[in-house]
């Protein structure tokens, strides 16, 4: 029997988890909160002034009552939460790619930062918008996913791109 230097009676050391906040860099998450709520509230005002306000012209009912009436119904509320979700998605992203690797946790931390700095500008505003409790519920449950979506597809692109290799962040491409 030979000696084997690397056989010791100690077992190997347990493979250790990785922390919540492990490899997050926050440049990248600032930067996408930033893009997230430039592109909702840019989404939010294009949707409002060059589709919605025409369609109600054209109605003839074109009033700021009008106005707020159909962006608390059911419909305007939708459209608003679709164009908020990929205000988040957006800014999921680009924090992904900026960071280059744990993308899906990089688009989570937007979501959580948007989240973050939509309740601050609430605190703010004073008086709260009155909205239906179900669309609070959807908006507060669903923004961290929506970012998270974004992360998730940089890395899909990235490794549809390319890459300079597999990272900490990134999974293994095929295999056998």
């Amino acid at each position: 029997m030979q000696y084997d230097p690397r056989a010791t009676s100690t077992p190997p050391s347990p493979i250790q988890p990785t922390g919540f906040f492990t490899g997050v860099q926050i440049r990248p998450v600032i930067i996408g909160v930033i893009v997230d709520y430039i592109a909702t509230y840019a989404g939010m005002y294009a949707y409002f002034f060059l589709y919605l306000a025409n369609k109600l012209s054209e109605q003839g009912e074109l009033s700021q009552e009008a106005l707020a009436d159909y962006m608390m119904s059911r419909e305007g509320l939708m459209i608003g939460f679709a164009i908020g979700a990929l205000g988040t998605a957006l800014g999921g992203f680009i924090a992904a790619r900026k960071a280059g690797k744990f993308q899906i946790k990089h688009g989570a931390f937007v979501g959580l930062g948007s989240l973050t700095v939509s309740f601050i500008e609430e605190m703010l505003r004073g008086e709260s918008m009155p909205m239906p409790e179900w669309f609070r519920a959807l908006s507060i449950l669903s923004i961290i996913p929506a970012g998270a979506l974004g992360g998730y597809v940089a890395e899909l692109l990235e490794g549809v791109l390319g890459s300079n290799g597999p990272g900490p962040g990134s999974r293994p491409q095929g295999g056998s």
